[in-house]
């Protein structure tokens, strides 16, 4: 369940959904496990470039408070940890799927310029 109450959340719709993804690595997230579906925390981070483990572990951790990561913990040793989205973070693919098609809109006018 998310940690965030209704109150919480700003009264605009945008805001709303920039305060669930605010940062470039939480967007970067949504990306990459939209794109390859569970992840270990290392193969996202490789997926990712250049994020540190303290900025994604923050990151996955808000993500997970909001209700759009899953994080499974496996008993093995040595543990292995597993990120996917939830339902809920899997309705944000229209999000960036409008953000993917207005990034190729930009950079096909540049090239047109």
């Amino acid at each position: 369940m998310p940690s965030l109450a209704l109150d919480d959340l700003p009264a605009c719709p945008v805001e709303t959904t920039l305060t669930l993804i605010r940062s470039k690595w939480q967007v970067l997230i949504v990306r990459d496990l939209l794109a390859n579906g569970t992840m270990r925390f290392k193969e996202l981070q490789r997926s990712l470039g250049k994020v540190s483990q303290k900025v994604l572990t923050d990151n996955l951790r808000a993500m997970e408070d909001y209700g759009l990561v899953h994080r499974e913990v496996f008993a093995e040793v040595p543990p292995r940890v597993e990120y996917s989205l939830t339902e809920l973070g899997l309705t944000l693919k229209p999000v960036l799927d409008a953000m993917w098609t207005w990034g190729e809109g930009y950079k096909d006018k540049l090239r047109a310029e």
